[in-house]
């Protein structure tokens, strides 16, 4: 699947970090025992498998998810709302509402006739639903063209009427615009994303020139934010600025309806020195969410997405809370062993806010 594809792999390279566990794979309970008392949030996850025993795991670790869906015509799951709507509802209903629905739209036709307005009744259908967030992605800026041959950008006019919608309706969009710099970059053995890019190279910017800079698309991203002052704007996978935290900086200080999540990207905080991350997170302690890009589709084994649910919360809680050391691509980094009331705003109160009515 094209779409979920790159979210799987971007997100398993980035969070390669090794844990130590039992026979099963999962870490002993007592790693997850700080999480748990905080009620964490995962605010950025595809769960589309319904089976018991994952709300089960939610309801030990008393966690919560956003619970995402995505368009992009290239992949066959992902072409429309359906059937990921009705897949992620099921998760909703058979995890007691630990899962929250986090809905779409297709932006394709945005130059037919009656566009926005046929968007708008999906959407506030979706939000009777239980729908409070909405997805958009980063088909805005690197695939959709308009008939007259350019690329369309997420600011573009035709989706301005959606967005007041969305804001009016007090919900939030969750924006994954653009990709990681080593997109736009000529290989790199050393860059998380190497193997990726290698075995895909449809998605990889480099390989095409034609399309628009990161740049470019970072500061139509950053114009929809600036025209929508009353809209709150979450950056998913740290806002596509993960190489670089002043970048963040510089947007959190301009725009206070903006904030990001973490999903698939912890590491590129390891990646950088451990002072200025730590220093970074305390100051915009209250513009960062939790999340992991976690990806389980309908057939997926049940097993391998608990252990993989577990092992990316101890990781990531251990390279948060400690000063222990965590090892990623070969090399050891240390903890930021972040102060209590930040972590509980990371892991938890953070989402509250920007996501209202996900408790």
């Amino acid at each position: 699947m094209a779409v979920l594809t790159v979210m799987v792999t971007l997100g398993s390279d980035l969070n390669s970090t090794s844990i130590c566990g039992g026979e099963s794979g999962r870490p002993p309970a007592s790693e997850l025992a700080g999480f748990t008392a905080l009620a964490p949030i995962d605010a950025h996850v595809h769960l589309y498998n319904d089976d018991p025993a994952i709300g089960a795991l939610f309801e030990r670790l008393k966690l919560r998810i956003l619970d995402i869906c995505v368009i992009d015509d290239r992949d066959p799951y992902g072409k429309g709302i359906e059937p990921q709507r009705s897949d992620v509802l099921k998760v909703v209903r058979s995890t007691r509402g630990r899962a929250v629905f986090c809905t779409t739209f297709s932006p394709y036709d945005f130059e037919e006739p009656g566009f926005s307005r046929r968007t708008i009744q999906q959407l506030d259908a979706d939000f009777a639903a239980g729908a409070i967030a909405v997805k958009i992605y980063k088909v805005m800026g690197m695939e959709m063209k308009s008939k007259a041959g350019k690329y369309v950008m997420p600011d573009d006019p035709a989706f301005e009427p959606i967005y007041k919608d969305i804001a009016a309706h007090h919900r939030t969009v969750v924006a994954h615009l653009a990709e990681p710099d080593s997109c736009w970059q000529a290989p790199n053995p050393a860059s998380p994303d190497y193997e990726y890019y290698k075995q895909h190279p449809e998605e990889y910017a480099y390989a095409h020139p034609k399309w628009p800079s990161k740049a470019a698309i970072l500061a139509a991203r950053d114009h929809l934010v600036a025209e929508n002052p009353d809209l709150r704007v979450i950056g998913a996978h740290l806002g596509s600025m993960e190489s670089d935290v002043s970048q963040m900086a510089q947007r959190f200080d301009r725009f206070p309806n903006f904030a990001v999540d973490t999903a698939a990207r912890v590491p590129y905080f390891m990646l950088q020195p451990r002072d200025k991350v730590r220093a970074f997170l305390i100051k915009y302690q209250d513009r960062i969410l939790y999340a992991t890009d976690i990806v389980v589709m309908p057939k997926d084994k049940t097993e391998a997405a608990i252990s993989e649910f577990t092992g990316t919360y101890a990781r990531d809680w251990k390279f948060f809370a400690t000063d222990q050391t965590v090892e990623y691509m070969g090399h050891r980094y240390q903890g930021l062993a972040l102060p209590g009331p930040v972590l509980r705003k990371i892991f938890h109160d953070n989402a509250v806010h920007w996501l209202p009515g996900i408790m």
